[in-house]
């Protein structure tokens, strides 16, 4: 494979850019969409403020209006909310190490719900009230939070990320977050899955507890993912199951703790991070310090491993094996890689795996289409015009499904054909994915 040694193979992804912000003394680690792949709309400049469209996420303002009537009680939505306890000697382990006064590492993965807007305050997050109950029940220990949301993304690309955003900082106890971003088909079943596998196996044995949040009409896939975590014995939370009730009832209005379609306001976040906060206060209600819990090994996959070995390389990790009119561009925060406006402009990458994923950048501008073919299967065109003018996006798309194991060419040739409100050909690779990776 023509690849740099900027790598991440087997379990991992290339990297994302951290910002660092240390409060009395924890380290709050948030993703910028330096270079992230996004799977669907994003707002470059408001990475948690889009909305659901067509199952994909779009901007919103993201206000924090809500109504005055006051909020149901968090405990008393709670049963509601709880789909299952789970097994929970991971947990009780964590508690174990905590109570020693061993440093904790928190992390939340998922999209825009868990990256929060610009507009939700940090500590109002729902990932930070998680955060505030670890601190107030064991005051004495240290704890670092990772908030590894990115916006505008589901299951399949998390899975090629995972390893590099979250577990290579070695994380105690993990939230999973994506049932209103992906979608209830068997290839997402498949990566989120993935995800799982991914955090139940690595090193460390880290706690991992569901979240399944919802849309304003209720609809969401945590059916697909209830049954994941069942297989898994995981904790789960559904944050549609506490509120829909209350909503049918009259007793709650979606503006109370929506800002949009699916967005929570800091209401909202409140209300979740209180349900999390929840079922930890009654798991530790069992703790027992005396007691060594015993963790069970990760079982055989329900539906696939496919996603459990995975690999991403950015733009400037890709070495093309051939290239004909493309210049590698680093000098944009969101759509760094390789780009050309010459139609006829040819470039090519050798790349393993038994599915391989292409993101490019789509925005409103002077973009053109480009077809991509891997190996000699049908080609397929994708174009980089997008309709909508609140900014740009990295789209990921599947390229090349149950491939033979080993080496396979990806050729991207810039076309004249664009479309008729574009006023130009660009087009940009910002990089490739790929699962099924042979982890010997």
């Amino acid at each position: 494979m023509k690849i740099k040694t900027s790598q991440y193979e087997n379990n991992s992804t290339s990297g994302s850019n951290y910002l660092k912000l240390v409060t009395s003394g924890i380290i709050l680690i948030l993703l910028s969409t330096g270079t992230s792949l996004l799977a669907n709309h994003i707002n470059p400049t408001e990475v948690s403020t889009e909305r659901i469209s067509e199952n994909r996420l779009s901007p919103s303002e993201n206000k924090n209006t809500t109504n005055s009537s006051p909020l149901p009680d968090v405990k008393k939505l709670w049963k509601k909310a709880l789909i299952s306890e789970g097994n929970q000697s991971r947990l009780q382990a964590v508690f174990a190490k905590a109570q020693k006064g061993e440093k904790i590492t928190l992390g939340v993965i998922g999209g825009s719900i868990t990256r929060a807007g610009a507009k939700i305050a940090i500590d109002k997050r729902y990932a930070n009230v998680m955060l505030a109950w670890w601190q107030k029940t064991f005051p004495k220990t240290k704890f670092e939070l990772i908030n590894a949301g990115i916006g505008a993304t589901r299951s399949d690309y998390g899975a090629m990320r995972v390893q590099h955003d979250l577990l290579s900082k070695s994380p105690d106890f993990v939230i999973l977050e994506f049932a209103c971003n992906d979608l209830d088909t068997p290839e997402y079943a498949a990566s989120y899955e993935g995800i799982v596998r991914q955090i139940l196996s690595s090193q460390n044995k880290p706690a991992l507890m569901l979240l399944f949040m919802t849309r304003k009409d209720g609809t969401n896939v945590q059916a697909p993912e209830i049954k994941i975590g069942s297989h898994y014995q995981l904790p789960m939370i559904s944050y549609r199951n506490a509120i829909w009730a209350e909503m049918q009832k009259g007793k709650l209005q979606w503006d109370q703790i929506c800002s949009d379609e699916v967005h929570p306001n800091e209401a909202g976040h409140a209300l979740a991070g209180g349900l999390l906060c929840e079922t930890l206060q009654k798991a530790f209600q069992k703790f027992k310090s005396n007691k060594t819990p015993f963790i069970t090994e990760t079982p055989a996959p329900l539906y696939s491993n496919t996603f459990e070995y995975t690999s991403l390389y950015d733009g400037e990790a890709l070495t093309p094996l051939t290239n004909h009119g493309w210049t590698l561009d680093n000098s944009g925060k969101d759509n760094a890689g390789w780009k050309s406006s010459v139609p006829g402009s040819v470039l090519e990458f050798e790349v393993s795996g038994t599915q391989v994923y292409l993101s490019f950048w789509k925005v409103n501008g002077p973009m053109g289409k480009a077809r991509i073919q891997i190996d000699k299967n049908d080609p397929m065109v994708m174009d980089a015009w997008f309709d909508q003018t609140w900014g740009g996006y990295r789209n990921m798309e599947l390229i090349g499904n149950k491939l033979t194991a080993g080496e396979h060419l990806v050729r991207i040739e810039l076309l004249t054909d664009k479309n008729e409100n574009s006023a130009g050909n660009e087009f940009r690779v910002l990089c490739i994915g790929s699962t099924g990776i042979d982890h010997k």
